[in-house]
């Protein structure tokens, strides 16, 4: 595991720069650095209000995540640093762009293009967009963090001889606390997708495509800032990161296996997490209650890290090699699609590895949910793997290789060019063509019955008389 922590457990002032423009990453219930003693105090009278709203309606989400926090907090975000809709003039470029890329794809790759009518996203759009697909990724690792906070909880009961005052008020205690987990799950998540959505370029760009009917999307604010200092005209970057986003729906669109397969690895991970009560304990001792910094150092300290099982390991390491590959994989089709057609190809190419090197939105996100941290020598990898096979196979042989998973390459197969040229040995389709130049079978000798057997032959003009 990275050492990340999961949603809901990330210390103020960790260094990660994936927070708010203001206070970096916030704490529970939206609790920032920027304040005395690590509090913000606009921060903690907005957090009162959401306490109150959730007091009085029940909590919102009975789910293990606010989910309408996690809106309002991302929509915030976005607002506060300025998101203007999408105009007119950027609305044909982006759908011209979608359009020659759907063209040039055509020759390079056997899946044919998904449904039409995609476009162009401001950024709260691709917040409202995607948020149910967040919602399939992130609950697993949610519930399994809540349910890892409620073991602690007495299984007995509650202790005999309390007044019966408490032992009214401890029911709706205990169901406030897994509402303030829903909370600050929801905080934090939505602090990251307001994040987020200022960094992706597309509705594909994290390594899952995050809609459902294939359809391609741009974020053209986004990808003009991509492009910002590329020294490449504007058209050339828009359509690339067309090429891009309409080869990755292409491929989740015609291989149906392949977003089950993520979000199963996400959960195989999330069913694994569990809290180590005694490390809590021993962290709750030192905490000085004067002292509201010593808290977040507790935090920070790894207290809710939990050591990840083989199990865990296991899916990790799956859910690291497929991203590698769909990510190897539609960086061989975009390159083929344009060569010798755009003139900065080599640059936007080399410019999207070291987005993805520096940690992209693929990287950061999964970094956050799971722990997960990509490996830019593995994307190279598949890359070249993607590209041995075509050169042997041509893009349908390729293709093919998605047809299900057991035939795809394992971790193993990226460990360099012996490995890469040993899988597309391997994995080449069994050759049919000699059994069909083999001749027939003789057919076995007549078994009509011989001379000998039937008698001596009867002379011409029947018996002698």
């Amino acid at each position: 595991m990275s050492g990340n922590l999961p949603f809901g457990f990330t210390p103020p002032g960790d260094g990660d720069d994936s927070g708010s423009g203001s206070g970096g990453t916030p704490g529970p219930l939206g609790f920032g650095a920027g304040g005395p003693g690590g509090f913000d105090m606009a921060q903690l009278g907005e957090a009162l209000q959401q306490l109150g709203r959730m007091m009085s309606t029940g909590g919102g989400d009975a789910g293990p995540v606010n989910w309408d926090l996690a809106r309002d907090g991302a929509r915030q975000l976005v607002v506060q640093e300025g998101d203007p809709s999408v105009n007119a003039t950027e609305r044909r470029e982006v759908e011209a762009a979608l359009d020659l890329a759907s063209l040039w794809l055509d020759p390079v790759t056997s899946f044919p293009a998904t449904a039409s009518g995609g476009g162009a996203w401001s950024r709260s759009e691709w917040i409202e967009a995607t948020l149910p697909s967040w919602k399939r990724i992130v609950e697993p690792v949610a519930v399994r963090a809540n349910d890892s906070m409620a073991s602690f909880m007495p299984q007995s009961g509650l202790p005999e001889g309390l007044p019966p005052e408490l032992m009214q008020m401890a029911g709706p205690i205990m169901g406030m606390a897994k509402q303030m987990g829903a909370m600050m799950f929801g905080t934090q998540l939505g602090q990251a997708l307001g994040t987020l959505s200022g960094e992706v370029l597309g509705a594909a760009d994290v390594g899952i495509p995050l809609t459902d009917d294939g359809r391609a999307f741009l974020l053209p604010r986004n990808v003009a800032a991509f492009g910002s200092g590329l020294g490449v005209a504007d058209d050339e970057v828009r359509l690339y990161v067309a090429l891009r986003e309409s080869a990755s729906q292409r491929l989740f669109a015609h291989v149906p296996w392949l977003r089950s397969q993520l979000t199963a690895a996400v959960e195989a991970y999330a069913a694994g997490i569990h809290i180590d009560q005694d490390k809590i304990e021993e962290a709750a001792r030192s905490v000085d209650p004067n002292n509201p910094a010593s808290l977040q150092e507790a935090i920070a300290s790894g207290v809710f890290v939990p050591d990840d099982t083989p199990e865990q390991k296991a899916a990790l390491a799956r859910l690291e090699t497929l991203l590698a590959l769909v990510e190897g994989w539609v960086d061989d089709v975009v390159s083929h699609a344009v060569a010798g057609r755009l003139p900065s190809a080599d640059a936007l190419r080399e410019a999207m590895r070291r987005r993805r090197a520096t940690g992209g939105p693929a990287e950061k996100t999964f970094e956050t949910l799971v722990g997960l941290e990509m490996r830019p020598r593995r994307l190279r990898e598949a890359a070249q793997l993607w590209d041995a096979i075509r050169e042997a196979r041509g893009p349908e042989g390729r293709d093919q290789l998605w047809d299900h998973p057991d035939l795809l390459p394992h971790a193993e197969d990226l460990d360099g060019d012996a490995a890469i040229a040993a899988f597309v040995e391997r994995s080449k389709p069994l050759d049919l063509s000699e059994l069909d130049a083999t001749p027939p079978a003789q057919e076995p000798p007549s078994s009509s019955p011989s001379s000998e057997e039937d008698g001596p032959a009867e002379p011409e003009g029947g018996p002698a008389s």
